[in-house]
Formats: C-alpha cells, structure tokens, sequence
C-alpha cells in the first residue's frame, strides 16, 4: 500500500503546483512578464541547476533519442497551459486541459503497448463525468475550442499525455536525466514561441523587475513538483497518472473560487467530487495487487 500510495502523492503534489500556478502566472503578466518568458525564465533555471548537480545528464539526448519525444511533449504541455491560463476563466482552461485522460489512454496504447481494461475505461469514464458536472452550467458551452485560449489549452492537455506517458517508458533512465529533457523542452520551446510572437505583437517584451519575486519563487517550486511527477509517473501505468493528474481540476476550482474568478456551485462540488472518486479508484487496484503478492511471499 505504501508503495502506492508515495507515488499517489508525489503527483497530487504535483497538481496542486500546477493548479494554484495561474495565480502567480497572471501576476507575473501585470507587472510586465508574459506567461511564454516566465516559463522560460523558471524552467531555464531549473535547467541551470540540474546541470550544476549533474552536467552529464545533457549526453543523455545522445544515447537515448527518446528523450526529444519528453523535450517536446513538455516543452508544448507548458507552452499550451501556461498561455491559455493567463487568457480567460481558469476552470474552462483546466477542465480542456484535461481531456488529458482519453490522450493518455491512446498514447498508453501506442507507446507502452498498454491496452486499455474495463476498469480503467470506467474509471476514465467517472472522471469525465465529473468534468462534464463541472463544465456545464447554464451560462456555459461544452468545451469545444471557441477561441486561441481553447485550443492552447486542449494542446497542452494532449501533450501533457504524451510527457506522462514518455516519463513511463523511460522510467529506467535516471531522474535526473529525464529533468533535463523536461525542463529543457520547457524552456527552448516556450522561449522560441516567445521570441516569434513579438512581431506579431502577441508576446510583449519583458518590462520592468517587479515580476522577478514571484518567478524565483515559483521557479523552485516547480523544480521540487517536477521531482515528484518523475516520481510517481515513472512507477505507474500512464491511465493511473492521468487520473490522479485531475485533482489539479479541484485544486484550480477551489483556488479560483477563494480568489473570486469563479464560482461554486453544486455542479462543481459533485463533479470534483467525482474526479476525486476516480483518482482514489485508480490507485486501488495496484494496491489491491501488491498487497496480494506481499502476502504470497511470507
């Protein structure tokens, strides 16, 4: 049960990083420092760390090319969230982003040969549930992509699916190693997407020092949450990770609503609920099963 239960909570802590992060994101955004330079900024310093403590993971990309697949599934996952969460409400941007699951499910049964079991498509099937309980209210439209801020939001789920999917496959490599790819993707890409918008005048140049705070802060806390995602994607089936991922629906909602840029209601109580049920649910049986075997060598 231990077992489960460790990486269970390194990706719940994981969540409530990512679910709370719209808050300093935007604040960043008001004192000069769009969301695209800001992920670049915090995850460029991670990358500066990782290297100081380990410069020999960066010959990783060499030896193993799968590691550029991890580059680019987390390089668009923060490209596509952290944009799409400073545009509009940050329920709707989280609640597309987490169509994450049925990604994951596809991509599982591409890349890691797994097939998808009754349990699991029940499991997927509750959670969206409750995303659907969340989503629609009278004021609300299904999510389908009605503006740049969906379809960033829908590509950083997709990807967010492949990252998690990739962390399993690659989970014999060191931490450290696969750090290096995320956080490295996270920086080139976001930057590079930065760097091409300003032209276009959809990426304002940074202005000013009064963002540098919250950046530095965020920046480590990202660095110690991303330590737990490695920890608890690389030691569970991609479908689990998916799952336990959408309590960062509950923990936006709840952050969101404390800080009065949504509401509560019934419908979002019942649907968090629901997604709570499910992440619970899938990692039951992996703990059902360990238990049994534990029992079978005494």
């Amino acid at each position: 049960m231990t077992r489960t239960w460790g990486p269970v909570l390194g990706l719940l802590f994981n969540a409530l990083v990512f679910g709370l992060s719209w808050w300093p994101l935007r604040e960043m955004q008001a004192r000069g420092l769009h969301p695209l330079w800001a992920t670049a900024l915090m995850y460029g310093f991670a990358c500066v760390c990782i290297t100081v403590v380990r410069p020999s993971s960066w010959r990783s990309f060499g030896a193993h090319p799968a590691l550029w697949w991890l580059f680019l599934g987390s390089g668009l996952t923060n490209f596509g969230f952290n944009w799409a969460v400073t545009m509009g409400d940050v329920v709707r941007v989280v609640l597309l982003f987490y169509t994450m699951p049925a990604w994951s499910v596809l991509f599982a049964w591409w890349l890691l040969d797994e097939r998808p079991s009754r349990a699991s498509l029940m499991r997927l099937l509750l959670a969206l549930c409750g995303v659907a309980l969340v989503l629609k209210t009278p004021e609300m439209d299904w999510p389908w992509p009605a503006s740049p801020m969906d379809w960033l939001a829908l590509l950083g789920g997709a990807s967010f699916a492949l990252n998690n999917t990739m962390l399993k496959k690659l989970s014999h490599l060191p931490e450290t190693d696969r750090m290096v790819a995320m956080f490295a993707g996270g920086t080139a890409l976001t930057a590079v997407a930065a760097l091409a918008g300003n032209p276009l005048g959809w990426v304002a140049l940074p202005e000013g020092l009064a963002w540098w705070p919250y950046a530095l802060v965020l920046a480590v806390v990202m660095l110690a949450s991303n330590l737990c995602l490695q920890f608890g994607a690389a030691r569970l089936a991609a479908s689990t990770t998916a799952l336990v991922m959408l309590s960062e629906i509950v923990f936006a909602t709840l952050s969101s609503v404390a800080m009065g840029a949504s509401e509560l209601s019934t419908r979002k109580l019942v649907g968090g609920a629901l997604i709570v049920l499910a992440a619970v649910w899938a990692s039951w049986p992996t703990a059902q099963l360990q238990h049994s075997d534990n029992q079978s060598t005494v």
